[in-house]
């Protein structure tokens, strides 16, 4: 199975009114591992005319604030409307198809990704016609989830630790973020074998 492991950093909770200011997206083919480093991966930093947020999402996000105002060229910059036709780009290049209408479908993987970053992906130009995503996605806390003790869905920090990583602190960084997602997610591509004809 091929997913895409997505991760998003806004200015905020409230996709009506909020930004992305970095998608990073990392192409897992659970047939063909690879290390993570070599994973096709795509990452945008977005900019926009004006920058609407709270203060505590722009704070978290400085750096990516930072590198928007630099005046050098970034490859890895873009506007909204640029955003989905690069990643459209990215993932044919991958080997994705589009389907009968010519939008690309592909599984996602991320924390919370129905619950947050769907909601802003939904909002962009392009969403749904170049790209959208499958109904049902991955997301790593359904696999770390203590049923006897939790009283909800354990946040990736959680994951983190329940995983025996060395480090629980979550980046906060798009890419980095996705990968983590995947890193996680790898532990349990064996543990479910079919037989053909069960």
């Amino acid at each position: 199975m091929r997913y895409v492991s997505l991760d998003l950093e806004t200015t905020g909770g409230n996709p009506q009114r909020h930004q992305i200011l970095e998608l990073a997206a990392v192409v897992e083919d659970t047939k063909r591992l690879r290390p993570l480093a070599e994973l096709p991966a795509f990452r945008r930093v977005v900019l926009h005319a004006e920058v609407v947020g709270t203060a505590g999402a722009l704070a978290l996000n400085a750096r990516l604030l930072e590198e928007l105002a630099r005046k050098e060229p970034n490859p890895e910059l873009c506007t909204p409307d640029e955003l989905l036709p690069q990643l459209r780009e990215f993932l044919l290049a991958q080997g994705f198809r589009p389907d009968k209408k010519d939008c690309v479908v592909v599984t996602l993987a991320g924390k919370n990704v129905a619950s947050f970053d769907l909601s802003f992906l939904r909002e962009l130009p392009g969403w749904g016609t170049l790209v959208r995503a499958e109904p049902a996605t991955l997301d790593p806390a359904a696999f770390y989830l203590n049923w006897r003790k939790d009283s909800r869905l354990p946040t990736m920090s959680i994951c983190k630790a329940r995983a025996g990583h060395a480090s629980h602190e979550v980046a906060h960084q798009a890419l980095a973020d996705a990968l983590d997602v995947i890193e996680l997610l790898r532990p349990f591509y064996e543990l479910s074998v079919y037989k053909v004809g069960s």
